[in-house]
């Protein structure tokens, strides 16, 4: 079991549901476990019929759960780049509020739900709090966003610190002419930037590290979802992120005598074999349908007895 699990696929699959499962059976085997649901439509809260806000809350015994702040990511990085603007003007160079959020949107747009995840995966990265840390991220197309952000904002950082490198030459000069050699910055101080593009480095480091983190893909038991399911497989593949299971939710076990159901799950039986077929070294498993929505403890441990935990 690897500390960090991250459960994604596309909408509507159950994505909460399973990671919040996965969460309580951990804490049920003594493991203090966080969930982290880094989906922007937030439904942590209702899955454990618990409110969950941006900090860790308790849910019972060993198991807390947190709702990452959609902007509070988002303001972590632009706060560097106002302090960047801060620099600028000392050094006689005035930024208009435009000129500062094209600066900022060079590494990555304003209000990105990426941006949050990325800064919550990374605050309880180097959490040693918890044994065991579960997220719940967006859909797929969030989730593969997410996993290219480290680069691009390393590259809108890199960019910005030559920036602020070449200001700082400036300002010193200037000092130095001014007050002498006591009038300099120094300059071999860790600055923001840096300490966010090492903090950055480090999640790109443990995403990809199977020695840390294991990727399951949730999915359901139908055609669109299975070619949706494999495309995911592969593009994190790209990513180098190490995929280890799926989870195909709201599998319909005993049709009994209903027609429908039992033509439902004859669809669901290709589809299962179409899963095992083309990705055959991932582990597969399956949670059954349930009717109606899955929320409360109770209904999540029935769900966590299908899951490797």
């Amino acid at each position: 079991m690897t500390r960090f699990v991250l459960y994604g696929g596309k909408g509507g699959v159950g994505k909460t549901t399973v990671a919040t499962a996965t969460g309580l059976a951990l804490a049920k085997r003594g493991h203090r476990t966080l969930v982290v649901s880094t989906d922007p439509a937030h439904s942590l809260a209702d899955a454990v019929e618990t409110p969950i806000g941006g900090d860790p809350v308790e849910i019972r015994d060993r198991l807390w759960g947190v709702e990452v702040d959609p902007q509070a990511g988002v303001d972590r990085y632009r706060s560097l780049f106002e302090a960047l603007a801060a620099e600028f003007s000392e050094a006689g160079i005035s930024l208009d509020e435009d000129e500062i959020t094209e600066l900022f949107t060079a590494g990555v747009m304003p209000g990105s739900d990426e941006l949050a995840a990325l800064e919550g995966f990374a605050t309880y990265v180097d959490s040693d709090r918890w044994d065991r840390v579960v997220f719940d991220t967006a859909p797929t197309g969030h989730t593969l966003r997410l996993l290219d952000l480290p680069e691009v904002m390393d590259r809108g950082m890199a960019t910005a610190l030559d920036l602020s490198d070449q200001i700082r030459r400036k300002v010193n000069a200037t000092r130095t002419m001014l007050f002498g050699p006591m009038g300099r910055r120094r300059t071999d101080e860790a600055t923001d930037f840096t300490e966010m593009r090492e903090r950055m480095a480090r999640v790109g480091e443990v995403l990809r590290d199977p020695e840390q983190t294991a990727f399951r893909v949730v999915t359901i038991p139908e055609t669109m979802a299975v070619r949706e399911s494999e495309r995911l497989v592969t593009q994190l593949r790209e990513f180098e992120v190490p995929v280890t299971t799926l989870v195909v939710n709201k599998c319909i076990e005993d049709p009994g005598d209903c027609e429908r159901c039992r033509g439902k799950r004859a669809v669901q039986e290709d589809a299962l074999a179409a899963l095992r077929e083309s990705m055959p070294d991932l582990e597969l498993w399956t949670v059954p349908d349930e009717s109606g929505e899955v929320t409360g403890l109770t209904a999540l441990e029935r769900v966590g007895e299908h899951l490797g935990v």
